[in-house]
């Protein structure tokens, strides 16, 4: 078994960092209303390379393709970087060929909500399911390259044969983040297409009869969130108390502690009637969930024993954890 590569994981911890940027900025745009601001045109923007004398929209949604490319490079980078640096079999191959293949179909579910117009103004329910599913996807994406960069730093490889009921245990758990945040996703479309001025006629538009189903999430997402995070909350400390992994414990209040500050924020996010700077730190603060459980399950499912010359964590790895 081959030593750590300090170069490859700092590249992968920096390619993980990147596209939380990219997330983030993603956020914008659908907040902002600003998913047609290149009009019908993929990959090229209003019929353009480079959109002459662009409006703020434009801007925003040619911004956010660009930077989109530059994290498929990265990711394409990792994949080279993983056939030229490890032996064939090893799990960093793996991590790097799944992080390739969900950065191109999340660049495939983009495409799609230009193409078929499922931006700007559009309420339909097709929107609702293609949002969620370019959320399932994100998720996805994080996880591998979240794995990615945890084995190169030295994690240790993952297994799920003889573990009793942990590995459906941790499903329960992944699983549960996964739908949490699809409709956490859909509810942030409410927000935007259906506004509200005041708590009040926010209370109206969930409550009503005649309300979207989007907006209708407004009530059932937080419920949701509230019920999973008691189970969360169970899970992690039943697996914790196993200390089976090396950062198994160190992971475990790290796990829920984000989650709590999700609900934090969640809370702020309806009294404060979406702001963007909030929506924004609730994305934020749920791709840290889904990372932190990532972590969490690859430890506490790994190999009880380092293997021979794996070494530890690299601080790189350790830092990018930690970030």
């Amino acid at each position: 078994m081959m030593a750590v590569s300090p170069r490859y994981a700092r590249l992968a911890w920096g390619t993980l960092a990147f596209n939380l940027l990219v997330i983030l900025w993603g956020g914008v745009v659908r907040a902002t209303g600003s998913g047609a601001g290149c009009g019908g045109h993929w990959p090229l923007c209003n019929g353009e390379v480079v959109p002459p004398a662009p409006a703020v929209a434009t801007l925003i949604e040619y911004s956010h393709r660009l930077t989109s490319g530059v994290a498929l490079l990265l990711v394409a980078a990792l994949v080279v970087g993983a056939w030229r640096g490890y032996p064939r079999g090893h799990r960093v191959r793996l991590g790097a060929a799944l992080s390739g293949v969900f950065i191109i179909t999340e660049a495939l579910v983009g495409a799609g909500l230009v193409l078929l117009d499922l931006v700007a103004q559009n309420t339909s329910a097709a929107r609702g399911y293609w949002v969620a599913g370019h959320l399932a996807n994100t998720f996805v994406l994080v996880g591998v390259l979240t794995l990615t960069a945890w084995w190169a730093s030295g994690g240790v490889p993952v297994r799920l044969t003889h573990q009793g009921g942990r590995v459906l245990m941790l499903v329960f758990a992944l699983v549960g983040v996964l739908v949490l945040g699809m409709t956490g996703a859909v509810t942030a479309l409410g927000d935007t297409l259906f506004p509200a001025t005041s708590l009040a006629t926010a209370e109206a538009q969930t409550f009503s009869r005649a309300a979207h189903i989007f907006v209708r999430l407004r009530l059932w997402h937080p419920v949701l969130a509230v019920a999973f995070g008691i189970a969360l909350l169970g899970v992690v400390r039943v697996l914790a108390a196993t200390r089976r992994g090396q950062f198994t414990a160190t992971l475990a209040p790290a796990v829920i502690g984000l989650y709590l500050l999700q609900l934090l924020l969640g809370v702020l996010n309806v009294a404060l009637l979406a702001p963007l700077a909030v929506q924004l730190a609730h994305l934020f603060v749920a791709d840290l969930v889904w990372i932190a459980l990532v972590l969490f399950t690859a430890d506490a499912l790994g190999t009880e024993t380092q293997p021979s010359g794996a070494g530890h964590l690299s601080a790189s790895g350790a830092k990018g954890r930690a970030g």
